[in-house]
Order: structure tokens, then C-alpha cells, then sequence
């Protein structure tokens, strides 16, 4: 079962909000997660981006890989 540390998006119609999840990488985006481990906030400025990251390297060491965008907020967020 590889594991994706990616975005599923909540929030109403062009008010997106994103939590940064753990899940199997087969589940739908926004379907069954293992753990929340952030959010991710676009519409306030500056963008929000909250993290856990005891978490994060947690999912990291144990051979979770990011998504692309996840990965460039958590450089941004460090």
C-alpha cells in the first residue's frame, strides 16, 4: 500500500480550503485518509499553510511520498 502525502480539498464553491493528508495512494482525493497532518488556506493573504511536522517526517521516514505541490508548500512553509 504506498502512501501519498497530498491535498483534499473542502471548503464551498470558489472557496477552496485544503487539508494535507496521508492516504493510500488508490483512495479518491477527497475519499479515506490515514491522518491529517495540515491545512492549507489559498484565500487569505498570505497564504496559510499549517503543518505538523513531527508528523510529516514521520509519513516521510516510513517511505510516504509527497505530491508535488504539498512538497513546494512545505519548502515554502520551513
Amino acid at each position: 500500500m504506498p502512501v501519498r502525502i497530498r491535498l483534499a480539498r473542502y471548503g464551498s464553491k470558489r472557496r477552496p480550503y485544503y487539508r494535507i493528508v496521508a492516504a493510500n495512494s488508490e483512495s479518491p482525493r477527497d475519499g479515506r485518509f490515514l491522518e491529517q497532518i495540515g491545512t492549507y488556506n489559498p484565500c487569505v493573504s498570505p497564504a496559510a499553510v499549517t503543518v505538523k511536522s513531527d508528523r510529516y517526517d514521520y509519513w516521510t521516514g516510513v517511505g510516504a511520498k509527497p505530491s508535488d505541490t504539498v512538497a513546494s508548500l512545505i519548502r515554502a512553509h520551513k
